[in-house]
């Protein structure tokens, strides 16, 4: 099985369990501070990670920092079933497709910005009013530049892109003027 079909599988239905508690943010902020845990303490995340130490061992490791840290209660069953279910690898790729699910369930979608050169506050939150009212969502957009745009600028919310960089329309225009010269 593939990973990101695991991953989905269990964000989901973690996701339905938050809705269900009505704890969403609360689930996303205990599982990304355990990942932010097993980020700064590498030996503890080879330690549950590694089959080299005994499986009893690692649960006990793992139930050991779940108490310490204080870690809600589902998100506690939910790491040890991970564990139980060799799944506990798929962590991050979970806690990724959980952070949409979660935006989702709250009106927020995510959208990337790729401008020319940087853009002004007043006009980032043009084109953010823009892409809510279209949308109908609150949108969060991560802005980046791209001087190959030349002008203008390009935004992908999901499958849908906005092009509209000088770029872009130059090489439309070529296009043209190509089917033009043949025609």
């Amino acid at each position: 099985m593939k990973s990101s079909v695991i991953a989905r599988r269990y964000a989901k239905a973690l996701i339905l369990i938050g809705r269900e508690d009505n704890r969403i943010d609360d689930y996303r902020e205990a599982m990304g501070a355990f990942l932010s845990l097993l980020d700064r303490e590498k030996q503890l995340a080879q330690v549950i990670s590694n089959p080299v130490y005994s499986t009893a061992n690692r649960r006990n490791v793992l139930q050991a920092v779940l108490e310490k840290t204080e870690t809600p209660k589902v998100i506690s069953a939910f790491l040890m079933l991970l564990f139980d279910k060799g799944r506990i690898v798929f962590l991050p790729g979970i806690y990724e497709y959980y952070n949409k699910l979660a935006d989702e369930a709250k009106g927020i979608v995510k959208a990337d910005l790729v401008s020319a050169s940087e853009l002004t506050s007043e006009v980032y939150e043009q084109i953010r009013g823009a892409l809510s009212k279209l949308t109908g969502k609150e949108v969060v957009l991560e802005a980046k530049q791209d001087p190959a745009l030349i002008g203008g600028v390009v935004t992908r919310i999901g499958d849908l892109v906005l092009d509209g960089s000088v770029r872009t329309q130059l090489q439309n225009m070529r296009e043209s003027l190509k089917r033009g010269e043949s025609a």
